[in-house]
């Protein structure tokens, strides 16, 4: 299966999926966030770097896809354990939101907004929808914690109006999302990192939206 976690930045997205990994022994694939070469200058100058940092992340996410859709391929022709990977963050944010955050913004032209859709409808033609999406809904307090906790010194100046943007447009994302099942994650007074009840709890919702899915 392919499992997609989704959500604003410092959600949790990459601690819930790295907990899963573990739990389920399924195989993560991460963000290209470490070692990225534009993530730095985009903040601190976003119209500079906006459609070179989009693409960056669409290219590495459609390499994912690829990797997914041959594992996918793959356990169609061996026999033995299903090989299940889960996602930090899909392809579809980074033109329902990012991009379009800073289209909306003004951060990116037109022009390269264009381009940009235009590269996207033509790798998601290729993608298939993941098998269950998980979205971790934070207020801005919640992820303005998790991004001071992790302390990058690159997100650090992120403005409290950017995280809102993407906010509300992770939930017009989240409320018109018909690709396949979905899961909403209030993480605002839960710590899943921390406290293994809130864990197990998580894993119950999971484990009942797989069920469901499968019959």
């Amino acid at each position: 299966m392919h499992i997609a976690i989704t959500g604003n930045i410092g959600a949790g997205k990459t601690t819930l999926a790295e907990q899963l990994a573990e739990h389920y022994g399924w195989e993560v694939l991460y963000e290209a966030v470490e070692g990225n070469p534009y993530l730095a200058d985009f903040y601190s100058d976003m119209p500079r770097w906006a459609f070179n940092l989009q693409v960056y992340f669409l290219n590495s996410r459609f390499a994912q896809v690829k990797r997914i859709i041959d594992i996918q391929q793959a356990n169609q022709t061996r026999q033995g354990q299903p090989h299940t990977v889960v996602q930090d963050r899909t392809i579809y944010e980074d033109a329902a939101i990012f991009a379009r955050n800073l289209y909306q913004s003004g951060d990116m032209v037109e022009r390269d907004f264009t381009t940009y859709r235009d590269l996207f409808a033509n790798m998601t033609s290729f993608v298939r929808p993941p098998d269950l999406l998980i979205y971790l809904r934070a207020s801005l307090p919640k992820l303005r914690q998790q991004i001071q906790k992790r302390g990058r010194s690159f997100e650090q100046s992120i403005s409290d109006d950017y995280l809102s943007s993407l906010n509300r447009l992770y939930e017009e994302f989240v409320s018109s999302y018909q690709l396949g099942p979905l899961l909403v994650v209030d993480v605002d007074g839960i710590d899943f990192a921390k406290n293994p009840t809130d864990f197990t709890r998580i894993l119950g919702q999971i484990d009942a939206r797989l069920t469901k899915g499968v019959n």
